[in-house]
């Protein structure tokens, strides 16, 4: 939703003429055409990444390979980093520009927009270093191969773990049986005569 925020107030209202003489459409921000491009750019991979990353985590339990699990992992843990770097140079870039911008009365009207860009990409630095996080913990938590093998676990949440089977911890003294299909072996067996010499 952020994003949406972001790349959806600079493409509306961060574009405007600076005076009423001049008709050529200007980046808000001191007039740097980079710093709308960087900020529509950056709104636009995370929107597509964040609807990628949904649609892996609703299909997570299909994947069947614990190598493919783990990929998706890590891939949501390097997708999640690297957006938070381009959002943490998104907002300061768009501050800085926002702060060298000068005032005009065209570039009053969109002034709430760039602001609300700026906050937006401050707030998605945030939310992405939390991705980020989690993804970490998904991915230690799948070192004990617990995230990465799920079928041993029941699929009602309120069921409890299955117990590890316990045994009585006597041993048995019982002889081993026989192979099945097999006559037992006797010292003299009937039919058979021992030969004389």
């Amino acid at each position: 939703i952020f994003s949406i925020v972001v790349f959806g107030s600079i493409v509306n209202e961060c574009y405007v003429n600076k005076d009423s003489q001049n008709s050529e459409l200007l980046c808000i921000f001191n007039e740097n055409e980079s710093a709308c491009s960087y900020g529509i750019a950056v709104g636009v991979i995370a929107f597509f990444g964040c609807i990628f990353f949904f649609v892996v985590d609703l299909y997570f339990q299909q994947i069947s390979s614990v190598k493919d699990r783990k990929r998706a992992v890590l891939l949501d843990l390097g997708f999640s980093g690297f957006l938070s770097f381009l959002w943490f140079v998104a907002f300061c870039f768009l501050a800085n520009q926002w702060q060298r911008t000068t005032m005009s009365r065209g570039f009053s009207q969109g002034a709430d927009a760039a602001r609300a860009a700026i906050t937006f990409s401050f707030f998605s630095i945030i939310i992405w270093v939390v991705l980020a996080v989690r993804a970490l913990q998904r991915y230690r938590l799948g070192t004990d191969m617990s995230l990465f093998a799920t079928e041993q676990f029941p699929a009602e949440p309120s069921a409890p773990y299955p117990a590890y089977p316990a045994g009585s911890g006597v041993e048995s003294t019982d002889t081993y049986q026989s192979p099945p299909f097999t006559q037992s072996l006797e010292a003299n067996p009937k039919g058979y005569q021992v030969p004389a010499y």
